[in-house]
């Protein structure tokens, strides 16, 4: 028996378990500044906040952008 196969299906579920990981937070961070932001409507935060739910650090840079 070779344990490369299974070592390699470890590593695997390590990489995607981190970048759950730093996803979450990373999606908790933006939706944490996007809340804070008395600038914003009601309707702007929940897109916004929807956004980060989906890509939170493509959609973090824009909003930092459009914040200016």
């Amino acid at each position: 028996m070779n344990a490369l196969p299974e070592m390699t299906e470890l590593i695997i579920y390590a990489v995607v378990f981190v970048l759950l990981i730093g996803h979450c937070l990373f999606a908790g961070k933006m939706y944490r500044a996007v809340h804070e932001d008395s600038s914003l409507t009601l309707s702007e935060k929940n897109d916004w906040k929807l956004k980060a739910l989906i890509f939170p650090a493509y959609f973090w840079g824009k909003y930092k952008k459009a914040k200016g």
